[in-house]
């Protein structure tokens, strides 16, 4: 199943309170009662997917994000891989949707794209033991840029200022339950040259064992993200782009980019 946030077009108001769960079957999305890790039921209203602006598919509660999970993206920096996941966390203002702009901030020179798997949280997750699988406790999977200003993520040695801007997080453009998250492509394009492309089954830290080692560090709560890591290629944005981060089975996720002063 593909759930998703959405709107319809011809709505004139912006509210949040505008946007609803719904369900994408074919080329229509059948709006649902609740949030899809709930107890939810198909509606009887029924749109177009071309008549629908798409949301941020989740509004988490936190978003926990995996660095050098790959060995390629770990060596074009000149470091060494971790014995153990790196983990740091993006603030739930950062995510926007798809279309949404990615704007640049006035405080760095350089701000770069990273294209990674998503992994949504559908039940309450916490000290998994080492024989329980975590698959079950999530609800499906989705895109994600972990945008960067590269720049102050150098000077800054820690992450917060670097990843946390508001717009550094676009996700979308659905949530995607039927997937095979340990062997598919992960891709990012800027104005439609491929940049990075990696498979998932090059990380060191798997899916399973994320879920597994993050859930003993924090409890995961429905509609929670986990950003499970870049390939190599990584590179920077200006104003003017359009970047798109696309995952096989799930989707593409488009954004364009501006400048602060835009």
């Amino acid at each position: 199943m593909k759930f998703c946030r959405f709107s319809p077009v011809s709505s004139r108001q912006k509210s949040t309170a505008t946007i609803k769960f719904g369900l994408i079957e074919g080329d229509c999305i059948r709006e649902i009662s609740a949030a899809p890790w709930k107890e939810w039921k198909r509606g009887l209203r029924s749109f177009l997917l071309k008549d629908c602006r798409l949301a941020a598919p989740i509004l988490p509660s936190k978003i926990v994000c995996v660095g050098r999970n790959y060995a390629a993206h770990a060596a074009e920096f000149g470091h060494e891989m971790p014995k153990e996941p790196m983990i740091f966390l993006k603030p739930p203002s950062s995510v926007i949707g798809p279309g949404e702009s990615i704007v640049l901030p006035k405080y760095s020179q350089r701000v770069e794209h990273e294209a990674e798997l998503g992994l949504i949280i559908g039940k309450t997750c916490a000290h998994l033991k080492d024989d329980e699988d975590p698959l079950p406790y999530l609800l499906g999977y989705t895109c994600v840029n972990d945008v960067t200003a590269r720049d102050l993520q150098k000077s800054d040695v820690q992450f917060t200022r670097a990843k946390g801007f508001d717009t550094f997080c676009p996700v979308g453009p659905h949530i995607e339950t039927e997937l095979d998250p340990h062997n598919v492509l992960v891709e990012a394009h800027v104005n439609g040259t491929q940049k990075q492309s990696g498979n998932t089954s090059l990380m060191a830290f798997p899916v399973a064992f994320l879920v597994r080692w993050i859930s003993r560090m924090m409890t995961l709560v429905p509609g929670d993200l986990i950003a499970t890591g870049t390939p190599a290629g990584v590179g920077p944005l200006v104003s003017g782009d359009t970047v798109e981060v696309s995952v096989a089975g799930i989707g593409m996720l488009r954004n364009p980019v501006h400048s602060s002063e835009a």
